[in-house]
């Protein structure tokens, strides 16, 4: 008989984890899936209709709506009905979860993807108010708000605390979720999704991973009652033990010993068998995410609120396939200007549309790879997984790029015809204005046209512009408002060539300007001064130095200093780790050195190196912008430069961050550092762009969430009364703030006023065990936009202006 002090309820809520890809080819999930449906259904039916009556009081939760999707596609009319009546009368719930995300979706794809479930099941009658989430652990803050928008009440978080952890410091506790507009999710912080077969709830699939005691527990076992006897008295002890403060606890429950596991009957057998011996004591019922959060709103007992951002441990997946995330994160903002410059989709088709959408998610959702990928990378499956995976980000960017061709030839795009005149439409699709470098593109067999020179024209004034001449290209300077557009053209125009050499200027004859100067040389001054150690622009000097990197960035209009003083690397220096295994070419011990991790992302044994600097030299300079490359020496890498492109007539300086890295097998992350302040360190607050939110970073959280790191959407921002620094990351969404150094991390509250802080963008790791990719190796550019300005002192005008630098004017040639 089993021994406990209260009299005790478990609702048990069954249902399949979806992780699409990690077990098995991604199409193979997909029918499994839309199959395990109609099983459920099969059951459901064998219970009602007393074929099987031990099954009596089956219930299946739909965990994502994707399943539910890819059903009810190939589904007959009979099966459709018969589903719908299921979810009715309780038998089957949905989820409002589509599927189980990282942070990359932005608020607009949120939105998209939690209306599916209410949708439909507002088309049946049944509305559906509750939501489950499974391995993942967090989510973006406005995650929340798109829930509630769409009707929303209850989440349920199956938290995985490998790599990860749960919030607010304990699990298996409600909380209110108060969304950025004020409005309250009530929150079960609960225990892994499989806890129920550890508890030994499905016969044939128990298991030992949150649960470890004296048992041996695969899957099948001789002794089943024997452990669930013993772990659930254990468990409820437990809980009692620690003021649990309620006499009922949700369990997850799966019908096999894996992810993407079926329906099973025999739970409903086996808890039937349960509640004949020891149901008086401790009774185990199956139940729906609905039923159970009634229940839990029925107590007395006290539930807290919490404002904030819950960041997700998980979101670092996204390190792995840095390429192809900059790809989705391409397509997700182009996607946002096909809708905004065809809002009334009557260009590109809200099944077009639907179908971008579907690819964005289907690369943001939380499965990296194959279970295998890390100690068998040449495994025909982690391959092929691999570049499936890849290819939904490689789709979005097709589509969405071939709709915004679409709207563009719509609007007076030109194609390719004999004669094109070098008219351009230049527009801001953004919701804030802004100031930006333009570049105005032609083919190269029309350089012909313009070998004399050429001027630039806005055509609604008829006034020649300022412009700077590329080898296919022009750049203009264009200001517009939100939804602003200005239409330039081209024509050929004799430009001087002459030019001498100056008595005067002290640069020799390999160009290098090292020494100062003497005497002025009568000449204009120019827009750029470079030297090997610094640059100066009309807004900024940046100054460098071989070990350190870039020290300096002075902004010329206050003579205040933007770089931190207590930086632990110079601005945009690389920061690369690895964690040596003992056998670097041993696949267990590759696989061993990851393993014991945990939340630190490297070992104990972890080389860290910085690059230095080893050559500097300007590319070019005119009228509009001059660019300087630093190039680096740098561990893991065979190449790293920098290219810093400052404006001459804005305060602003891109970056561009072009390297080789090494094809390395053992565990590695690499950084690039982002010491920055806008001149006011006392007072400054940094913020992030959020999806759906903006946060500030270590304040904007719930209790005892992640502080290391956090995926943002389009960039950050110090701003203060008087002034921001914005910093746009369009192809780098992982920011890095808890220390590099290895040894206990902190969770938000844990922090002191004097706990160090460090940003660095966080663009590259391969530490996960299990389904990341295994090396990072090749060539990539990434990009950062700086900005800084006294007229702008409010995070929604800072961030709005990362907005616009990260997506661009959107350009095209017209007819």
């Amino acid at each position: 008989m089993i021994k406990t002090n209260r009299k005790w309820r478990f609702f048990v809520i069954h249902h399949s984890h979806t992780d699409i890809g990690y077990t098995e080819r991604q199409e193979r999930i997909e029918q499994y899936h839309v199959d395990f449906i109609r099983q459920a259904l099969q059951i459901s039916r064998d219970a009602r209709t007393g074929t099987r009556s031990e099954w009596s009081g089956f219930k299946w939760t739909c965990e994502t709506f994707w399943a539910v999707e890819q059903f009810l596609k190939e589904a007959s009319a009979e099966e459709k009905n018969d589903f719908a009546e299921a979810v009715r009368q309780g038998d089957i719930e949905l989820s409002g979860t589509y599927l189980n995300m990282t942070e990359l979706p932005d608020y607009d794809l949120l939105r998209s993807i939690h209306s599916k479930a209410a949708e439909y099941g507002r088309s049946i009658g049944c509305p559906v108010d509750s939501a489950m989430t499974a391995d993942i652990n967090g989510y973006s803050w406005g995650y929340a708000q798109s829930l509630a928008e769409a009707g929303i009440q209850y989440l349920f978080s199956c938290i995985h605390t490998h790599h990860g952890m749960f919030a607010l410091g304990r699990k298996q506790i409600p909380f209110w979720w108060e969304t950025p507009s004020g409005d309250k999710l009530l929150v079960w912080n609960g225990d892994h999704y499989m806890l129920g077969n550890e508890l030994g709830f499905c016969p044939d699939a128990v298991g030992s991973y949150m649960i470890r005691d004296e048992f041996h527990t695969p899957a099948i076992v001789d002794n089943h009652f024997e452990i669930m006897t013993t772990r659930i008295e254990r468990y409820l002890n437990k809980l009692e033990e620690e003021q649990y403060p309620y006499d009922f606890v949700p369990v997850m429950v799966q019908g096999l010993a894996t992810d993407n596991g079926s329906p099973n009957g025999e739970i409903a057998e086996v808890l039937r068998k349960w509640n004949a011996e020891n149901g008086d004591e401790v009774r185990i019922e199956l139940s729906t995410l609905s039923e159970f959060f009634r229940h839990l709103k029925q107590q007395e007992a006290d539930i807290p609120v919490y404002r904030g951002d819950w960041p997700d441990w998980w979101s670092d997946g996204i390190g792995s396939t840095p390429m192809q995330t900059q790809i989705f994160k391409d397509a997700q903002r182009t996607l946002r200007k096909v809708k905004r410059l065809d809002p009334q989709k009557q260009i590109v088709s809200s099944a077009e549309l639907s179908e971008i959408e579907q690819q964005l998610i289907m690369y943001a959702e939380h499965t990296w790879g194959f279970h295998a990928s890390v100690h068998s990378p040449w495994h025909w499956n982690v391959q092929m997984l691999e570049v499936r995976k890849l290819a939904y980000a490689a789709n979005a960017s097709r589509l969405a790029h071939g709709a915004l061709d679409q709207v563009r030839n719509a609007l007076d795009g030109s194609l390719l015809y004999p004669g094109r005149p070098f008219r351009y439409r230049v527009v801001n699709t953004e919701e804030h204005p802004s100031k930006q470098l333009v570049d105005l593109e032609w083919d190269g067999f029309e350089n012909e046209r313009f070998k004399d020179g050429l001027e630039v024209v806005e055509e609604s004034s008829g006034q020649v512009v300022p412009s700077q001449r590329g080898y296919q290209t022009v750049t203009v300077e264009a200001d517009l408002q939100p939804g602003e557009q200005k239409q330039f053209f081209i024509r050929p125009a004799e430009v001087s060539k002459a030019k001498t050499t100056s008595n005067f200027k002290l640069v020799g004859a390999e160009t290098i300007n090292d020494i100062e100067d003497i005497y002025s040389h009568g000449a204009e001054q120019e827009a750029f001064i470079i030297s090997q150690y610094a640059v100066e622009s009309p807004f900024a000097v940046i100054r460098w130095s071989e070990d350190e990197g870039i020290v300096s960035w002075v902004n010329k209009e206050t003579g205040e200093e933007m770089i931190r003083a207590d930086r632990k690397h110079g601005a945009f220096t690389p920061v690369y780790e690895v964690t040596p295994a003992v056998d670097p070419i041993n696949p267990s011990s590759i696989y061993t050195a990851r393993s014991s991790m945990g939340r630190n992302r490297k070992g104990l044994n972890v080389k860290r190196s910085a690059g230095r600097i080893v050559k500097a030299k300007a590319v070019g300079s005119g009228p509009l912008y001059g660019v300087v490359e630093l190039q680096f020496q740098t561990p893991g890498m065979s190449y790293y430069s920098l290219f810093l492109k400052l404006y001459a007539t804005i305060n602003r300086v891109d970056v561009a961050v072009r390297f080789h890295k090494d094809s390395v097998w053992e565990p590695e992350n690499v950084y690039i550092s982002l010491p920055f302040t806008n001149g006011s360190l006392d007072n400054e607050t940094l913020w992030f762009d959020k999806s759906g939110a903006l946060v500030r970073p270590w304040t904007d959280q719930l209790p005892g969430t992640l502080l290391d790191y956090s995926c943002v959407q389009e960039g950050l921002a110090f701003v203060s009364d008087d002034r921001s620094l914005m910093i746009a990351t369009p192809d780098t969404p992982l920011m890095q703030l808890g220390s590099l150094e290895h040894g206990k991390r902190l969770l938000h509250t844990q922090q002191r006023e004097d706990t160090e802080r460090q940003l660095y963008a966080w663009v590259m790791t391969n530490y996960w065990e299990t389904n990341f990719k295994a090396t990072l190796g090749g060539f990539y550019e990434f990009r950062y936009h700086l900005e800084w300005s006294k007229d702008i002192g409010t995070a929604d005008k800072a961030i709005g202006r990362c907005q616009t630098m990260s997506s661009g004017f959107a350009t095209w040639r017209i007819k």
